[in-house]
């Protein structure tokens, strides 16, 4: 199961300043000259003639410095980061989905998932960005903003040329309406009353002007106003309660101001949804996003938890673009011979990027027996083979790690390593009075055999049926039950589980508040699944909060890090060497081929958003595959280390602690 944390910024940034200069389009399927059947107004471009400059209007960026504001206007050496110039617009991306989202509202009750974060970073927005390299903010649907000095005051210039997909500008009012939206607990997401609780109403100082006021002092506060909290439309939302909004969304969306949007035509339910390129999208001509959002349709179809059905569409063509996991690992090292790979119609690569990898493995139910019993939790994880499980099922292609931020500076290096150690397990398991086994030889306490259920997606049992038959020798009866991930992921929201495989996305700048804080433990739709509650790490959460200077920031989350291990609510599986893709020779990529923070479980809409149609590419690629000819080029894995080798070259890229 793949779940988003709350995110911190755009995953795909779609950023806009500068001057106007056309995207070259491609002889592909195009929006260009077609009705735009989502567009309900029409609201000429620029700024509202009746407001001055001084309120954000007509010249404000003649006198936006004297005022106090800053923007960010990126060097020409640096503006191969947000696109390459030989990118084009046109055509389609098809891409295989495990999943159909529950809902493709972009907040509320199961929205916070890998697949709506994927679909919401190209139909939203947020008032600012993040540069693709530095981190440094950028220009999104703010052309400028302004921190006061006690860093407890921030103010924002929405751009005039912002619109939605609907035609209506974009203004201070639809922040201030998207906020009190967030912070209604009737939407059924409290994670984010959490975050946006931490501000008080957005005050609109004119159309262009917004300003919000802090309530306590958090070094994350402007990044999550600013660069996470996605602006939707006050006419559409303004005068919705959260009850309101989750009944009027589910598998349509507000509308947004990003490139793409999702028609309701294009959503077949449980089998297919499209995103449409917005020709009439108001910053497709900036530079910074002049070279991104480049296919006119992103397709993506349904094939429930079957990976290897996944690869073998992917191969007859019915997919462009396939990641490798640990299903098919073996077909990644062993699938050489096959037409599409030997004749070089399809490409492979192993990337390194600087995004977080994420987390994943076995999560214990700590608020019920047994895992109420923290030596009940270590026996589990002792009786975890995971070194058997990487050389024999997963052929070497992963790592074990111990640490919630697994390759990111923020993991506590002193943290113990946890091994396969079944006496040890054992002897707990007998401490904890699980002493006794009937005549099946199943352990037993107050009459009760140790007998507990797991639900799990069906292509995890590989990997989770040695570690049941490890538990199995140690007494313990692990009945696993086969779930859809809908279903499975509601069961977990609403706590009625006891143990389930976890999968997180993970977060360039963490936010353990969110995952970890006690007062969320014990209730439901949030992401403190374990039932986490401890003083220390609520202590540590206040102090990370006001630590400004990378150093504490770093140091608190490691000391975080370090009493989770000390709680056991996880047993952490692996991590793969690199990102492994594997794509039909059609397309053009950067010469980095994948984006620096690129994270594994965003890389299909990555590619989307950076990528491009190329039909030289793909008249060559058609003409090998009806000659069944030989293309040329590199056959085996390219191995890619971009921005691995530009941080050895230049330090300024390196991250030192």
């Amino acid at each position: 199961m793949q779940r988003a944390l709350v995110a911190a910024g755009v995953a795909i940034a779609f950023v806009f300043l500068g001057c106007p200069s056309s995207k070259r389009a491609v002889s592909a399927p195009s929006m260009s000259g077609k009705t735009y059947l989502w567009k309900k107004y029409t609201v000429p471009p620029g700024a509202d003639p009746s407001v001055p400059d001084t309120l954000g209007g007509a010249g404000f960026e003649l006198i936006a410095d004297k005022l106090g504001f800053s923007t960010y206007v990126p060097s020409a050496d640096e503006m191969k980061y947000f696109g390459d110039p030989r990118a084009r617009t046109g055509g389609e991306i098809h891409i295989i989905a495990n999943q159909f989202p529950a809902t493709f509202r972009p907040i509320g009750q199961n929205s916070s998932t890998v697949y709506n974060t994927e679909i919401n970073n190209f139909v939203y927005e947020a008032l600012l960005s993040t540069h693709p390299v530095t981190r440094e903010y950028i220009p999104a649907l703010a052309s400028h903003w302004k921190i006061s000095e006690d860093k407890m005051t921030f103010t924002f210039r929405i751009d005039p040329n912002a619109r939605f997909s609907n035609g209506l500008p974009v203004t201070a009012e639809d922040v201030r309406a998207t906020w009190r939206l967030l912070v209604d607990e009737t939407i059924l997401e409290p994670a984010l009353q959490v975050v946006f609780s931490k501000y008080e109403e957005p005050e609109v100082l004119s159309k262009y002007l917004v300003r919000v006021r802090c309530k306590t002092l958090n070094f994350r506060n402007f990044l999550y106003f600013a660069a996470s909290m996605q602006i939707l439309c006050a006419a559409e939302i303004g005068n919705l309660t959260g009850d309101e909004f989750l009944d009027r969304f589910n598998y349509n969306m507000p509308s947004g101001s990003g490139e793409y949007i999702v028609l309701e035509q294009d959503v077949k339910l449980g089998k297919r949804y499209v995103l449409t390129r917005r020709d009439d999208y108001w910053a497709k001509d900036y530079p910074t996003a002049r070279y991104s959002g480049n296919f006119d349709r992103i397709v993506y179809e349904i094939v429930t938890d079957n990976p290897i059905v996944e690869y073998e569409r992917f191969k007859k063509g019915q997919a462009d673009v396939f990641r490798y996991n640990m299903a098919t690992t073996l077909k990644w090292l062993g699938d050489t011979t096959s037409d599409a790979i030997r004749l070089g119609w399809i490409r492979r690569a192993r990337v390194y990027t600087d995004g977080p990898v994420g987390t994943g493995g076995i999560a214990f139910n700590m608020r019920k027996p047994p895992f109420n019993d923290i030596r009940v939790r270590k026996a589990f994880a002792y009786l975890f083979p995971r070194e058997q499980i990487i050389q024999k099922l997963l052929f070497g292609e992963y790592e074990p790690y111990d640490t919630q931020y697994p390759g990111q500076v923020y993991a506590n290096p002193n943290i113990p390593q946890v091994r396969y150690n079944p006496e040890l397990a054992n002897r707990l398991l007998d401490e904890a009075g699980w002493d006794k086994r009937n005549q099946e030889g199943i352990r037993m306490k107050n009459g009760q055999p140790f007998r507990i259920e797991m639900s799990i997606q069906p292509p995890v049992a590989r990997y989770i049926t040695p570690y049941q038959q490890e538990l199995r020798k140690a007494g313990i009866d692990l009945q696993l039950k086969y779930e859809d991930w809908i279903t499975l992921i509601k069961n977990i929201d609403a706590r009625n589980f006891s143990i389930f495989y976890f999968g997180y996305s993970g977060l360039l700048v963490p936010n353990p508040e969110t995952s970890l804080r006690s007062d969320l433990a014990d209730k439901p739709d949030n992401n403190n699944i374990q039932g986490v509650k401890s003083k220390d790490i609520d202590a540590l959460i206040s102090a990370y909060d006001t630590a400004f200077a990378f150093r504490d920031q770093v140091r608190i989350i490691r000391a975080i890090d370090s009493i989770c291990a000390t709680m056991w609510f996880n047993v952490y599986s692996w991590i793969p060497r690199g990102i492994r893709i594997a794509y039909w020779d059609k397309f053009g990529m950067p010469e980095y081929v994948l984006p620096r923070y690129t994270q594994l479980s965003y890389i299909y809409a990555t590619i989307a958003g950076t990528w491009w149609y190329d039909p030289e590419k793909a008249d060559r690629l058609r003409r090998a595959v009806q000659r069944h000819e030989d293309l040329g080029g590199p056959k085996g894995i390219q191995e890619i280390r971009y921005w691995k080798e530009l941080a050895e070259r230049d330090r300024r890229f390196a991250f030192e602690f």
